[in-house]
């Protein structure tokens, strides 16, 4: 694998510059002297904020972009073999390295590594994590897959030891990182068009939770099925937390506030309390993010009640249960959520929001996901008091495997529950401003556009 000299600027060249992860490891090597190009099919904000720093970047991925003064390619693991841009890389000899393995070697650089990694929930833990680093002045270096609002976007570069960033079991691209400290949410199911199964998908966190040195520590859901599977034999310390129940870090005397914001006290495995915490997120999978963030900063030694402001002031990154606004009385949250257990989660927290009725409108993501989950979603949504369903978002795939987002419509009316399809945006927009009722509260929810329905109904 070839390895930068980060003492050695050079050019590199991003296929796929664009994508959140990607324009923020490119702003880095930017401010470390390094010459940054690349390539994108749309132009973005995020690809607008590299040009106004100076990178060139093409909206053609074709083959003449590459050219001999480049050094090194580095694409993400949704760019296949036969990339026309991969092909001039080959043909002109140019080094490569995948998003992954960049980011890996980025790590090294950093006394204080923490990587996020999980099924569901990296996001936000890491916006969590982030700001609490952030409230104790520890300057620290930031790489987010979502805005987050405190630094005005994905990306902050800091001038400390402390690097922390989202950890992505995808095609196995958290196993090329070297943290230090690692946090595991949850294991489950996802990804079926990469992973085998199950089994497939925990050797791989295994495998995440064995890179830790024996100086570092794994933070780890002790409410993750067998977990002692993931943990067994590892060098490292291993700190557990969860609800209740004989954890490192347990939440106890849980409560919610009228809008579904969660308040626990926070005690140790050795009776020590570190007080009552109120989160300005909702809902119980939030308490457990936000058990790790809390575990994480007293390993670090950070002052409590630090920790404890910086929770209650964070109100989220965008796209997670994101309140965007309202129009005839109808509340707007968006929510990134794409995988029967996030979908079920946001509903929950939902649920102790004000409404009169909650009304879901779910674009599902990929068809691999959809065919895979089809009965679990359709039990998941049905949670939602009216369901209305986009056409399936097919990101990177192409074959749509026989179904549709009218199959998933068949799931959910088998379960009684009356469910709506339209294959249009515009379609959906002129049925809710003539369906819904002031109180009621409209989710937006995939991990696709669905966000521009609730934008355009708000304009």
């Amino acid at each position: 694998m070839y390895q930068i000299d980060f003492n050695q600027p050079i050019h590199i060249y991003f296929i796929g510059i664009g994508g959140i992860s990607m324009s923020g490891l490119a702003q880095i090597l930017l401010t470390k002297g390094f010459t940054v190009s690349g390539s994108d099919r749309t132009p973005s904000s995020l690809t607008k904020s590299l040009e106004e720093a100076g990178v060139t970047v093409f909206y053609e991925q074709v083959y003449e972009n590459l050219t001999k003064d480049v050094d090194l390619i580095v694409y993400t693991s949704a760019i296949h073999e036969g990339h026309p841009e991969l092909c001039a890389a080959a043909d002109l000899s140019i080094p490569t390295l995948t998003r992954a393995q960049l980011l890996g070697q980025m790590m090294k650089n950093y006394a204080l590594p923490v990587a996020v990694s999980g099924t569901h929930g990296k996001t936000t833990t890491t916006s969590m994590i982030s700001e609490i680093l952030l409230a104790a002045d520890t300057d620290p270096t930031l790489s987010i897959g979502g805005i987050l609002k405190s630094i005005s976007g994905n990306l902050r570069i800091g001038n400390s030891e402390y690097f922390v960033t989202e950890a992505c079991e995808y095609t196995n691209s958290f196993l090329s990182f070297f943290p230090k400290y690692g946090i595991i949410l949850n294991i489950e199911e996802d990804h079926l068009d990469f992973f085998k199964d199950l089994d497939d998908i925990r050797n791989s966190f295994r495998q995440f939770a064995a890179l830790l040195p024996a100086d570092g520590a794994l933070i780890i859901n002790g409410t993750i099925p067998n977990v002692n599977e993931i943990t067994e034999g590892l060098d490292c310390k291993v700190l557990t937390y969860g609800i209740g129940g004989d954890y490192d870090y347990r939440a106890t005397d849980v409560s919610y506030d009228e809008t579904g914001l969660g308040i626990f006290t926070l005690m140790k495995k050795d009776g020590t309390s570190l007080g009552r915490f109120s989160l300005g997120v909702p809902g119980e999978h939030n308490i457990f993010n936000a058990l790790s963030a809390i575990a994480l900063g007293d390993l670090f030694g950070l002052d409590t009640d630090t920790v404890k402001k910086a929770l209650a002031a964070f109100k989220g990154t965008d796209r997670r249960f994101e309140y965007k606004g309202s129009f005839n009385g109808i509340s707007v949250i968006d929510d990134y959520a794409h995988h029967p257990t996030e979908i079920t989660a946001t509903l929950q927290a939902a649920s102790g929001y004000p409404h009169e009725k909650i009304w879901c409108i779910f674009q599902p993501h990929t068809f691999t996901r959809t065919k895979a989950f089809m009965k679990e979603f359709a039990k998941a949504l049905s949670a939602s008091d009216e369901i209305i369903l986009a056409e399936i978002y097919p990101a990177r795939e192409t074959d749509n495997l026989g179904i549709s987002s009218e199959t998933l419509k068949q799931e959910i009316e088998a379960l009684g529950k009356t469910c709506y399809y339209f294959p249009t945006f515009s379609e959906i927009e002129k049925f809710v401003s003539s369906n819904l009722q002031p109180g009621d509260l409209l989710i937006t929810m995939g991990a696709g556009d669905v966000v521009n329905i609730g934008e355009n109904l708000l304009k």
